[in-house]
């Protein structure tokens, strides 16, 4: 039913063409239909329209190809052993990556996409289950690193239950989980012979499976990869021994870096803070008031390591002329809004400051990861460290509850304070 051909106004319309400041001006009779048109027009201008299908799907489409390609060089790049920009020049062949690292960075790349992906269609088919609108997954190509900030689904509408939090947070991790304990599985017990490493690193064929002594002796730094203890009991219960690489050579084989990554990027999930998946969890374990009083705890913690070992009193005079004023707006920043008064928030800031340099004077070879300082900072100032109540707030079942603290056993498996050494 058309409302403007079928109930003619009674008045005809004022002119919102210039509105607000033309809402008062005289009316000039019009004919219905202009009327409508015009009604359109105004209704265009003010409300957007949702995009159509086609191009939301164009959209999802094209951000997952552009992230196949970054994850395919950003395996390029790690193959070779170091992290940096991905190699821009690839499209000059072959003075970009040559048809052996091709295949390295697919290998990486497909695994590693595989289980990112099972993880957001994780929460998007439970989230459709519990009748909750949600988004496709938006893939996050970057040109730096792993070649991805991973992929997010939008949830389109309120949620309005403890158990829905609940299901959709954990539904994400778990499902990622499984398919990442099968791919290290897979490269277990699929180790190439050490002539693959042989044909990357030729002067070691010489020292045959005893390379390791000669190329790495007590001492020598190199890019690793952490090993979770996840994966240390898979290799230990599924790889032979006589071809597991050296861990200074893991991240020559593509397939165990995409597993150790996934490893780790399950665990950065779980996170218990904010709304992360581990914030869903612990707020459908513990409710919206017991869990909103831990989360600052642990993001105190969570602060505190990132930061250890910045400053300390043996430090010199331009370390702290440069570094103490950015790194005290920081934590000014980040801690403005953890507690009801900004003032609470500057003193607890204080606080953990004056806590890493005595920790780091006492002990000078402490040290934590400042790369964790950047996810602060977003949790801090845009997703937030507490979790939103919800309107049914009935807790779990047992089985939900016990599945929950299963999730934190997994937690602590793939767990590893840093990535890379």
């Amino acid at each position: 039913m058309s409302f403007p051909e079928n109930t003619p106004l009674p008045n005809p319309e004022p002119d919102l063409a210039g509105f607000p400041a033309d809402v008062a001006s005289p009316a000039i009779p019009e004919q219905p239909a202009e009327s409508a048109a015009r009604a359109r027009r105004l209704f265009r201008r003010y409300e957007r329209p949702a995009p159509s299908a086609g191009r939301t799907a164009a959209v999802h489409f094209g951000l997952f190809v552009l992230t196949v390609l970054t994850t395919t060089l950003a395996g390029v790049v790690l193959t070779r052993g170091t992290i940096d920009l991905l190699p821009l020049g690839f499209w000059a062949f072959p003075a970009a990556p040559l048809p052996g690292e091709w295949a390295r960075g697919l290998a990486f790349a497909g695994p590693f996409l595989g289980v990112l992906t099972v993880h957001e269609f994780g929460h998007y088919f439970v989230a459709r289950a519990n009748r909750v609108r949600t988004s496709l997954p938006y893939y996050i190509p970057f040109p730096l690193g792993l070649g991805t900030f991973g992929a997010v689904i939008r949830i389109r509408e309120r949620i309005f239950s403890r158990r829905e939090f609940f299901d959709i947070g954990l539904a994400g991790p778990l499902a990622g989980f499984v398919v990442a304990v099968g791919v290290l599985a897979y490269g277990f017990t699929h180790l190439p012979p050490l002539e693959y490493l042989f044909s990357i690193h030729p002067d070691y064929a010489r020292y045959g499976a005893d390379y390791a002594r000669h190329v790495y002796p007590p001492g020598t730094e190199a890019l690793t990869m952490a090993r979770p203890l996840l994966y240390r009991a898979l290799e230990t219960l599924l790889a032979d021994p006589a071809r597991v690489p050296h861990p200074n050579e893991l991240m020559r084989y593509p397939v165990l870096l995409a597993g150790a990554l996934s490893l780790f990027f399950t665990a950065l999930n779980l996170l218990p803070l904010g709304q992360l998946d581990g914030g869903h969890i612990l707020y459908g374990l513990l409710g919206p008031s017991r869990s909103n009083r831990l989360m600052p705890w642990l993001f105190t913690g969570f602060i505190f390591y990132a930061g250890l070992g910045l400053f300390s009193i043996h430090d010199d005079w331009q370390t702290w002329a440069y570094g103490a004023p950015v790194y005290a707006g920081y934590l000014a920043l980040i801690f403005w809004r953890v507690l009801p008064r900004p003032q609470q928030g500057l003193l607890l800031a204080a606080g953990i400051w004056a806590a890493q340099v005595a920790a780091a004077s006492y002990w000078p070879g402490l040290g934590g990861n400042p790369g964790w300082l950047v996810f602060g900072l977003l949790l801090g100032r845009l997703t937030g460290i507490y979790h939103p109540p919800a309107p049914d707030e009935r807790p779990l079942s047992a089985g939900r509850r016990l599945l929950g603290w299963l999730m934190l056993v997994i937690f602590v498996l793939c767990f590893t304070p840093s990535p890379f050494a």
